[in-house]
């Protein structure tokens, strides 16, 4: 694609940078078939090949978004397909995060859609506050249905409806330390505790730090550890994303310094695939460049990891198991096939759904500001789903796990719970109604 960006324009690594990958996209419009919203809407400005144009001539012409840029950028989920299918290795991601900054900067957002945003970034990076909420959310559920009615009010609705009817307990590794390994010690790993799924699915965790330490591993849940920043990232508040960023850094750098790493490991793929760019987001910052590239090469996601490990081959189960390979995992961190091996070798029959490559609808807090494609999204992944008839849906994101759940009674877990148990855990407690002899 030619561009016309002045010698002063280029000055900025910023633009320079969307430059660079604006020249790589070809016209072609593979990316159109893979893309939910435009599967889903049919409109072009819906699509990647779309939303290129319109932020080439926003950056080009150095001018605020508009309207029509902001609807259609935030149509985005950001799912990454596009970059799975595009020939020419256009680097979606990035130019679509450095968009959404810039209209975070020069876009006066109506008053209600500011208000709900801004009620998203203050709330769901923090645990305390975010447990504060879903117990709100339940004397509140009754109010989901008026809300739906007004536009304004429907994201307000969509949280109401995602928010869990349970709220389960604490999990024992809440507080940070160290959990040493009940066989021979073969490694030391630090866990992204994490915001969101702490408070949604605590079990996950705890399932992944029981499996490690029977492994062998040393797990360390850090002191001072926050959110991976990606809720914010990818709402173009660029600052407070840097700043959860650098503060993580801080932390697994003195990790790394007092006892070694052998990897972070992160069970929520949408978390790892932003750990994963800290490298790349702080390439300008001179005090942390090289440090968040060193933890960025040690981020691994849990199921990556585990493959390192060699575990045993288990005995069949009759347990039929659809895995749902979160957009994150496939599209941004292209691990497609370390969870469904080890399934396999956990004993478990694997199945994969038709369309696996389109998002489920929830991608970060898209379920709540975009709830209408959101929800056609999950119908359509919940039916594919259901399709291949199982027992239990595996992923490996919190996000997909909650979006979900609210489409279907067949019970969904976190891959590694299953493997928890297959290699000697628990049952866990979603499958005890099940007749597993």
């Amino acid at each position: 694609m030619q561009t016309n960006f002045t010698p002063a324009q280029l000055e900025d690594p910023h633009v320079a940078e969307s430059e660079k990958i604006l020249r790589k996209c070809v016209h072609c419009g593979f990316c159109t078939a893979t893309c939910p919203t435009y599967v889903t809407l049919g409109n072009e400005l819906d699509s990647p090949r779309g939303r290129i144009y319109l932020i080439k001539d926003m950056l080009e012409n150095d001018r605020p978004a508009d309207a029509e840029v902001v609807t259609h950028i935030d149509r985005c989920l950001s799912c990454l397909a596009c970059t799975t299918t595009c020939p020419s290795g256009v680097d979606y991601m990035h130019l679509v995060d450095h968009a959404r900054a810039h209209i975070e900067k020069t876009y006066q957002r109506p008053f209600m859609n500011r208000l709900t945003r801004g009620i998203l970034a203050a709330v769901l990076p923090y645990p305390g506050r975010f447990r504060l909420a879903l117990r709100l959310a339940r004397i509140g559920r009754p109010l989901a249905g008026l809300l739906r009615r007004n536009p304004a009010l429907k994201p307000f609705a969509a949280m109401l409806t995602l928010a869990p009817r349970r709220m389960p307990a604490r999990s024992a590794y809440a507080v940070p330390g160290s959990v040493q390994p009940v066989a021979e010690k073969r490694g030391r790993v630090a866990i992204l505790s994490g915001c969101a799924q702490p408070v949604l699915d605590p079990a996950i965790n705890d399932a992944a730090i029981r499996l490690l330490t029977r492994l062998g591993v040393e797990v360390v849940l850090p002191r001072g550890e926050v959110c991976c920043g990606s809720l914010v990232h990818h709402m173009g508040r660029e600052e407070q994303a840097l700043a959860s960023a650098r503060a993580n850094v801080d932390v697994w750098t003195r990790e790394i310094e007092a006892g070694g790493l052998d990897a972070i490991i992160i069970t929520a793929s949408g978390c790892g695939t932003t750990i994963k760019d800290y490298g790349h987001m702080l390439r300008l910052d001179k005090a942390y460049a090289e440090k968040a590239a060193r933890v960025s090469a040690l981020a691994k996601d849990i199921t990556e990891y585990l493959a390192t490990l060699d575990l045993p081959k288990q005995m069949p189960r009759a347990l039929a198991v659809t895995y749902h390979s979160a957009c994150s995992m496939q599209h941004g961190q292209k691990i497609t096939m370390a969870p469904k091996l080890l399934l396999k070798a956990a004993g478990f029959t694997v199945r994969d759904p038709a369309e696996g490559h389109l998002c489920c609808g929830s991608a970060g807090t898209y379920n709540i500001l975009q709830s209408d494609i959101s929800d056609a999204l999950k119908a359509r992944k919940v039916k594919n789903i259901e399709a291949t008839r199982p027992d239990v849906i595996a992923t490996g994101n919190i996000g997909c796990m909650t979006q979900i759940a609210t489409g279907t009674a067949i019970p969904i877990l976190h891959t590694v719970q299953l493997l928890d148990w297959a290699y000697g855990g628990d049952l866990p407690e979603k499958l005890r109604h099940l007749p597993l002899g």
